[in-house]
């Protein structure tokens, strides 16, 4: 019999050990699939198990996060598919659950290097100042550069802009690496940006699914100030409301959100508090109708909870900035169209010639089909005339560009009360979290 290296067998132990373990469960709840997932702390985990969900597309309805304080944690997600009805297809979601947190539980011993592999993808990472018809001027100077667009995704708020782009040489289909070539595309898009050094950078990808496009979409907005700059500006109207409160006798800072639910949400407010580097303890989250309510008890990494009014300020506003930058304003179009050179410098420039500003853009291309989707207003970020989302179909084609008038159903929706109050749904310190701390024994009831 073969005898494995002592390394290899420990490596394998250790494998064991930090795996999580999932279960998708179809019939403990009437009305959703159960999700629970069992694993040893480790940060960024929690992210992980959201991000899978979320990349699934089915809908957290409610839930909640228990620790030991310890080594170990476990997560229970109520889970829906978009249009409310229990997840169909358990098994690929249990699939998906398991292959993005095994993957996070051990790094592979030696990482593919970048630019020896065929799937080898260059990508663009942009920021800078938000203008109308500023995406199409993008789109053009790439056209012009001869840099074939893959996959894009663009987000807008606060006054900035955010995009990631994946591009191919536009004849050969080869990932853009000649540091000359390189430096020119960088060139000529930081000054469309008026962004300096950090409006554009490239990065030469072995692996694109390596890359977590809206996690990295937040952090760059976050790097650019973004949130900092929005509540400098005039205070607006809003639905989403933040607090940040501490609980020193168990040496938590204890984070509250409530906001309009839509797809997504968890993610965001995961994310962030994950790059601003807390751990969640313990948290619980629920939804009602379209409305959604978090509750998260964090400490730093190094183990104390926030400590200063300037650190809870930060908190509170990067938090707001990721809820409300995904909420994407303006009509919705669906492009979906056989694709070719210079085709999303056409579009955005019929876009742009009829006085309309891409808010959000999501670029797909899938074999020879480009599948697109942009979120418009005029360029004083109001809604858009019927009539000229009209006359913009017509000249695009009307087989290939259309409405979507079909949000998200109600319990995933990003539409709401209006009138409802952003400080009506946050609620006292700790009234989720401790519920479910005195159900498993962890603290004592109070009452």
């Amino acid at each position: 019999m073969e005898r494995c290296h002592p390394s290899e067998v420990y490596e394998l132990f250790v494998r064991h050990m930090n795996t999580p373990r999932v279960a998708v469960d179809n019939g403990v709840c009437e009305t959703a699939t159960l999700v629970q997932v069992h694993s040893a702390r480790k940060h960024g985990v929690l992210l992980e198990a959201v991000a899978a969900l979320s990349d699934h597309g089915v809908c957290v309805r409610k839930g909640y996060i228990s620790s030991d304080d310890g080594r170990w944690f476990m997560d229970v997600f109520h889970v829906t598919d978009a249009a409310g009805r229990k997840v169909a297809d358990a098994d690929a979601l249990l699939a998906r659950l398991e292959s993005s947190l095994s993957a996070d539980a051990l790094p592979p011993r030696t990482p593919p290097a970048a630019g020896a592999a065929a799937g080898v993808h260059t990508l663009l990472e942009l920021v800078g100042v938000d203008r109308p018809g500023l995406l199409s001027e993008v789109f053009a100077v790439l056209h012009d550069l001869r840099c074939g667009i893959v996959d894009a995704r663009a987000w807008t708020h606060g006054g900035r802009v955010a995009a990631l782009v994946f591009v191919r040489d536009e004849e050969t289909g080869a990932p853009i690496d000649d540091a000359v070539r390189v430096r020119r595309v960088e060139s000529r898009l930081r000054h469309i940006l008026r962004g300096g050094a950090r409006g554009a950078r490239t990065v030469v990808l072995a692996d694109a699914a390596s890359v977590n496009l809206d996690r990295r979409l937040h952090q760059l907005l976050n790097e650019d100030g973004e949130a900092g700059s929005r509540a400098d500006q005039a205070e607006q109207p809003t639905t989403t409301a933040v607090a940040v409160q501490d609980w020193g006798e168990r040496g938590y800072s204890v984070v509250t959100v409530s906001c309009r639910d839509r797809p997504k949400l968890l993610f965001d407010v995961v994310c962030t508090l994950t790059d601003l580097d807390y751990v969640v303890y313990h948290g619980t989250f629920d939804t009602d109708g379209d409305h959604a309510q978090q509750e998260f008890y964090i400490r730093r990494l190094d183990g104390r909870p926030i400590s200063s009014l300037a650190e809870r300020r930060r908190v509170i506003q990067c938090l707001q900035a990721a809820i409300e930058r995904r909420a994407s304003e303006g009509v919705r179009l669906e492009l979906r169209i056989t694709d070719r050179r210079g085709l999303l410098a056409y579009v955005t420039r019929v876009f742009r010639e009829n006085s309309l500003s891409v808010t959000h853009a999501e670029i797909t291309t899938r074999g020879d089909m480009a599948m697109n989707v942009f979120h418009v207003t005029d360029v004083a970020g109001r809604p858009a005339d019927p009539k000229t989302i009209d006359d913009v179909i017509q000249r695009i084609g009307t087989e290939s560009l259309r409405v979507d008038e079909e949000r998200w159903p109600r319990l995933c929706s990003t539409e709401g009360d209006a009138g409802r109050g952003g400080g009506a749904g946050i609620f006292s310190l700790g009234s989720l979290v401790k519920k479910n701390l005195v159900s498993l024994g962890l603290i004592r009831s109070c009452s």
